[in-house]
């Protein structure tokens, strides 16, 4: 039986809602919307949701009128969706999906060169009547740019949040290694540790790209969906962590 206090928390890279490539492209964003709700978390943080997309649109019959964030969310759920990139057809970004009151949001431009845009997205919700933030985060390509983009991450973190009050940074970090692992330690930030908790890429998952990490919570699971139906859907597996408040 699940504890009372468990929080969960998932993150997932739907991968602008569309899988495959030319003629094969199928839209999966109406799949991802059931999806999402089956996590049955209490927050869902989401890395590379279209706000628009004018080419994607002409081409997909069922395109869903609303932004995807707005889309995804389950009944009752508040979304929070802040853009990333700008490109030629449309804008994609992160989003936050809340089961909670959402009391406030920002965004923080985190690009580290002109090739690639990234950001972060800063939510607090009240979690029976306190504070809790979360950050979601979809970090760069290039090794250098990643540990640049955490420290950013720490200064955003040490200048916006409040030190007593719980925090979820959870999203992709788009790293093999134990790297940053080791940076967010530093600063506070732990996970659960589970062996093997892989995300990337979904048909046969070699790495965890995908995290959520905590101050002020304690991990107690993870888990991260398998099989056909998952893989289909998107490039990453969703990755689902419990904490106890």
């Amino acid at each position: 039986m699940e504890h009372p206090d468990t929080f969960r928390v998932a993150t997932y890279n739907i991968h602008k809602g569309v899988q495959g490539l030319g003629p094969a492209r199928r839209l999966e964003i109406h799949n991802l919307g059931l999806a999402v709700e089956q996590l049955d978390a209490d927050l869902v943080c989401l890395q590379e949701v279209r706000k628009l997309h004018r080419r994607e649109q002409a081409y997909f019959h069922h395109w869903p009128e609303l932004p995807q964030a707005d889309f995804l969310a389950p009944e009752g759920y508040e979304a929070v969706y802040r853009t990333n990139a700008i490109t030629k057809h449309g804008e994609h970004g992160n989003a936050l999906l809340s089961r909670w009151p959402v009391v406030g949001h920002q965004h923080e431009d985190i690009s580290d060169h002109r090739f690639e845009q990234r950001g972060l997205l800063h939510v607090e919700v009240r979690v029976h009547e306190r504070p809790l933030h979360a950050i979601v985060v979809h970090l760069g390509l290039i090794p250098g740019s990643r540990v640049r983009q955490v420290q950013r991450l720490q200064q955003f973190i040490e200048r916006e949040v409040p030190s007593g009050e719980p925090l979820v940074v959870a999203g992709d970090f788009n790293d093999w290694g134990p790297q940053l692992k080791r940076i967010l330690a530093g600063y506070g930030l732990l996970e659960f540790d589970a062996p093997r908790a892989y995300t990337y890429p979904a048909r046969l998952p070699l790495a965890q790209l995908d995290h959520v990490y905590v101050r002020g919570l304690t991990p107690t699971g993870l888990h991260v969906p398998r099989g056909r139906i998952w893989w289909r859907m998107s490039d990453h597996l969703p990755l689902i962590a419990e904490f106890r408040l």
